[in-house]
């Protein structure tokens, strides 16, 4: 770890040119005290590290000096891939040596080109999960996503909506959706999604497995996607809604609420329009149409208009009593 870890502050050096003991700490993620004992240990290997006293110090490689220790390891190359999404990069475990891949890039990369993808870094960021909620804790991502990289059976103890469950998975991998750590697992044959925040224990097995032959995890999330939007839209609103709700419909129902309003019907006088929405469960579909509130008007199927009557109407009792 030591010999990695002075490789980073190597190319930090190389990369960014002079640089405090303190901003060699945050990158590295040690105490300043270690960065001084490392700096000793880079100059007694005959590194030529210079430090800069006062105000505008640092420590810095001596002019014209370069490293080409920059030959990826294996997990380097394949951290790479997470280079846009540094957050979940750490949650499995992946930080230090994504960070040090993206130096050995940087520090192989011609000048003018190592510059544009510093500026690049500088002015983008991903960050993945939804506003105002809490993330998922995931106790147990590192050691499921050691069990998909070396194709380890898992035993894992689980927590579904109808009690606890003991099962034997074969990890296939691990997909992150708006914040949310899932694992798409073979289990009796049948390929299965499991919410990582709900395993209560997992235990990587010395039993090996072989993958599917020719399991495509990105195709697979896709389509078992679609066929959960399927199950959950079980029928249709069709809704008379306001200029403010037209404006809504995108932002609370996404991909769907954009192709309603495609679809939508010429505006009357006060720029209302009919438009067409997919909708769960008639119990689910009251609570999300109340959310456009006087915006929005139910006007079929019958029992769906029936249904969001009566919890206005039972609303506006309950406040009207206390009037």
């Amino acid at each position: 770890m030591r010999a990695d870890r002075l490789l980073s502050l190597l190319l930090l050096l190389q990369n960014r040119g002079r640089m405090t003991a303190a901003e060699i700490a945050s990158e590295l993620e040690v105490s300043v005290r270690t960065v001084y004992r490392d700096v000793e240990a880079l100059g007694a290997s005959g590194v030529p590290v210079r430090a800069d006293r006062g105000p505008d110090g640092g420590y810095r490689l001596m002019d014209g000096y370069r490293t080409r220790l920059t030959g990826f390891t294996d997990a380097e190359a394949g951290a790479l891939f997470l280079a846009g999404a540094p957050g979940p990069a750490r949650e499995l475990g992946l930080g230090a040596v994504l960070a040090t891949a993206q130096l050995k890039l940087q520090a192989a990369l011609p000048s003018e080109l190592a510059e544009r993808a510093r500026r690049i870094q500088d002015r983008f960021h991903l960050d993945a999960p939804a506003w105002f909620r809490d993330a998922d804790p995931v106790a147990y991502l590192a050691p499921i996503a050691q069990a998909v990289w070396e194709q380890r059976v898992l035993r894992a103890h689980y927590r579904r909506w109808r009690g606890e469950v003991r099962r034997e998975l074969r990890p296939l991998g691990i997909v992150l959706k708006g914040g949310i750590w899932y694992l798409v697992a073979l289990v009796d044959e049948a390929v299965r999604t499991y919410r990582i925040a709900r395993f209560l224990d997992v235990v990587v097995t010395d039993e090996v497995f072989v993958r599917p032959a020719g399991f495509d995890l990105a195709a697979h999330w896709e389509d078992s996607a679609r066929r959960l939007a399927a199950a959950l839209h079980q029928g249709t609103a069709r809704l008379r809604i306001s200029p403010q709700a037209q404006r809504l419909l995108p932002m609370m129902y996404g991909a769907m609420g954009r192709r309603a309003l495609d679809g939508a019907g010429p505006p009357d006088a006060d720029g209302w329009v009919v438009v067409e929405l997919p909708v769960e469960a008639p119990a689910v579909a009251v609570g999300d149409l109340l959310r456009l509130g006087p915006e929005a008007e139910v006007l079929g199927p019958p029992a769906l208009r029936q249904a969001v009557g009566e919890a206005v109407a039972t609303l506006a009792e309950r406040y009207g009593s206390g009037a």
